[in-house]
């Protein structure tokens, strides 16, 4: 009864924790055994309608607890319709304390999630399709314990 009553909790807890009135789009994407290899490079592709808003994009992760280091450089891509490279960066970022190795994010058992900001006030100059492509950019490959990427793209409220 007890795990029934943990397993409820836990799908009752990602129904509400993943509405979001603000969301354009959420995609995220599992890595197949825990193991991300360099050459896999996940890609989430949205529609942008209001080119007056401006928008927020967020990295979404999950990792175990065994995961080797303190932190995950990804290298993004902004791409548009016509696959033509917007912005590329390299980001890091931070998925545990790296004094004390405590796990930042949400966690269940062993597993945590974390929702980091990549972009914030952008503004897209054109309403259509766009595409960011995530590519692990670490040294180790293939990078252990990483269970799924993904992001999201929410409308930012004005005051």
């Amino acid at each position: 009864m007890k795990k029934s009553g943990l397993a409820l909790f836990a799908i009752l807890w990602l129904m509400l924790s993943g509405c979001d009135e603000n969301a354009v789009y959420k995609g995220i994407e599992d890595i197949e055994d825990g193991t991300w290899y360099v050459n896999r490079a996940p890609e989430f592709t949205f529609q942008i309608k209001d080119t007056t808003a401006t928008y927020s994009i967020h990295y979404i992760v999950r990792n175990s607890i065994s995961y080797p280091y303190f932190n995950l450089y990804i290298r993004r891509y902004l791409l548009d319709d016509a696959g033509k490279t917007l912005d590329s960066r390299l980001d890091e970022l931070t998925l545990l304390d790296p004094k004390s190795g405590k796990p930042y994010g949400d966690g269940l058992g062993d597993l945590f999630d974390h929702r980091i900001n990549m972009v914030k006030n952008y503004r897209f100059a054109h309403a259509g399709t766009y595409t960011v492509r995530l590519r692990q950019y670490m040294r180790q490959n293939p990078l252990p314990e990483i269970y799924s990427v993904g992001i999201t793209v929410e409308k930012e409220v004005r005051p």
